[in-house]
This record gives structure tokens, sequence and C-alpha cells, in this order.
């Protein structure tokens, strides 16, 4: 596995993650994932509505309170 890919293609969509080297795993945007498994054309809407709607019907919180971590984005790196 190339680490130093930091874009994955899924279904023709990038989705940006990041190779962790001291815990050896990837991370993955869940706003980029949500948009492409849902096709919503606001992902990040999407997933705070989501988010919102499980914490109220099930009582769990599908992230910590944070309203967002920033990944960066790499736009020059060929996958």
């Amino acid at each position: 596995m190339r680490k130093e890919k930091r874009i994955a293609i899924f279904e023709g969509e990038e989705i940006r993650r990041y190779w962790d080297e001291a815990e050896e795993k990837w991370w993955f945007s869940v706003v980029d994932a949500i948009g492409v498994l849902t096709g919503s054309v606001k992902p990040r809407v999407y997933w705070h509505a989501m988010k919102t709607r499980v914490k109220s019907e099930d009582g769990v919180e599908l992230s910590t309170i944070c309203r967002q971590l920033k990944m960066i984005n790499f736009p020059d790196i060929e996958c």
C-alpha cells in the first residue's frame, strides 16, 4: 500500500484520507464519504442532520462534541 496517497477514489469520487504513521491506520473524511455514498450536494449538512437525528432518536453521539475538524486538501497529489 502506498501511504503517500492522500486521496482515495470510490465510484469515481474523491475521499480525502490521512495515514497516521504512529497508529498505522488511515483516517477518512466522513463528509467526503457521506457525499459519495448518499449523492448529497451538501454532505456536511446531511452529516449534521444525521448526527442530530440519531442523538434525538437513540441517544447516541456519532461524534465528539466538537463541530468539525479540518482535513487538509491535497489537490496536487496524483491518485
